[in-house]
C-alpha cells in the first residue's frame, strides 16, 4: 500500500531511503508505502571481516532515513547501522534520521548491580557522534531511552496493528495480561485499545539474565480469554510461565501479543509446545523460515513506520498517528 499524499520518489523532494541488511524486506515494504525505491548502495565484508559501505547515487542536501533493526547479530547490524550514518554524513546529507525498528541494548537501560554498564546509553552515544540528526525506533523496551539522546527522537509503536488484528477476531471476555509490573503501562494502554478490556498482572521475579520465575497473579482470568502483551519476546520463558499460570488460574484461552520476534535458544520449542493459542508478533525483525510454526502470525508495520517517516520529512505530527 502505498501513501495516497506522497508524490512519486524525485530529485525534487529530496527524500533518501536506504537499508541495512538486517531486515531487507521491511524496508522494501516501507519504500512501497512512500512510492519510493531503496536507495542503490554497496554493502561488503573484507577477509578479516570489516564491513564496507558505499552510498551509490549522490544524497548531498537530501533527507537520508537508513532503516537498520539492531537484533541477532546485535553488534555486526549496530556497527553497520554506524557505519552507514558516517558514510552518509560524510556525503553532506542534509539530514539523517537512523530508523531503528527494533533497538539493540534496550535492556540494559540502568545499572542493575555494581560495576555494571549502561548500554543502552553507549549505544545512543554511538549513533548520535557517528552524525544521526534524529532516531525513530519502535517499541522501545525502556521509554526513557529516549532521553539518553539529545537529537530528536520519534517512538512509535506497532500495538495498532496489533490490536486491529485481535478486534478482528472477535475475541470472547478479553483480558490483557502484563507479564511483570515494569510493563503495566503497556498493558493498560493496550487494554484501552480493546474496548476498555480488564487488566491483569503477573508478579514475576527474575533470578538471572534470560530466566524468569512467575510467582503471582493479581487479577481475574478465570473463564476469560487472556493476552499477554509484551515488547518483545526473546527465549519465551516470561511468556511460557505466564501462560501456564494463567491457565493454571483458569484461563479459556492464552494469546501473547509482542512488537519483536527476537526468539532465542529455546524461544521456538517453548511457543510451539500449545500453552499459547497464537503468538502474535509483527516484522521489526525478521523471522527466519525454520523459526515458524503454526501459531504464529507476523503482522506487517511498514504502513506505521512509512507514515512516520512520511510525517517527519513534512514536518507534521508523529505523535498524532496514535491519537
Amino acid at each position: 500500500m502505498r501513501h495516497p499524499m506522497f508524490p512519486a520518489a524525485s530529485d525534487s523532494n529530496r527524500l533518501r531511503l536506504f537499508s541495512g541488511s538486517a531486515n531487507v524486506p521491511l524496508a522494501q515494504e516501507v519504500a512501497r508505502y512512500l512510492g519510493m525505491d531503496v536507495g542503490p548502495m554497496i554493502r561488503k565484508r573484507f577477509a578479516d571481516g570489516e564491513l564496507y559501505i558505499q552510498i551509490q547515487e549522490s544524497i548531498r542536501g537530501c533527507d537520508v532515513y537508513l532503516i537498520q533493526p539492531c537484533c541477532n547479530p546485535v553488534n555486526d547490524h549496530l556497527m553497520e547501522l554506524l557505519i552507514m550514518i558516517d558514510a552518509c554524513r560524510r556525503a553532506s546529507a542534509r539530514q539523517i534520521t537512523a530508523v531503528i525498528p527494533y533497538y539493540g541494548y534496550a535492556r540494559a537501560d540502568r545499572k542493575t548491580a555494581g560495576r555494571e554498564s549502561i548500554a543502552a546509553k553507549l549505544v545512543a552515544n554511538l549513533i548520535t557522534e557517528a552524525g544521526a540528526s534524529r532516531v525513530l525506533a519502535m517499541d522501545l523496551h525502556s521509554a526513557q531511552i529516549q532521553g539518553y539522546f539529545d537529537i530528536p527522537f520519534d517512538h512509535v509503536y506497532g500495538s495498532p496493528v496489533v490490536v486491529d488484528y485481535l478486534l478482528s477476531k472477535q475475541l470472547p471476555d478479553i483480558v490483557v495480561v502484563s507479564p511483570d509490573v515494569g510493563g503495566v503501562a503497556r498493558a493498560r494502554a493496550f487494554a484501552k485499545k480493546l474496548d476498555d478490556a480488564p487488566l491483569a498482572i503477573i508478579d514475576k521475579r527474575r533470578q538471572t539474565h534470560n530466566v524468569a520465575e512467575v510467582m503471582n497473579l493479581i487479577g481475574d482470568v478465570k473463564d476469560k480469554t487472556a493476552v499477554l502483551v509484551d515488547d518483545m519476546i526473546d527465549t519465551a520463558g516470561t511468556i511460557a510461565q505466564g501462560a501456564q499460570l494463567l491457565k493454571d488460574k483458569g484461563a479459556r484461552q492464552v494469546y501473547a501479543c509482542a512488537t519483536h520476534p527476537v526468539f532465542s535458544g529455546p524461544a521456538i520449542e517453548r511457543l510451539s509446545s500449545g500453552i499459547v493459542e497464537e503468538v502474535i508478533v509483527t516484522n521489526t525483525i525478521p523471522v527466519p523460515q525454520e523459526h515458524f510454526f503454526p501459531q504464529l502470525k507476523v503482522l506487517p508495520v511498514a504502513p506505521i513506520l512509512g507514515e512516520a517517516i512520511w510525517r517527519i520529512h513534512e514536518d507534521n505530527s508523529v505523535s498524532n498517528m496514535f491519537k
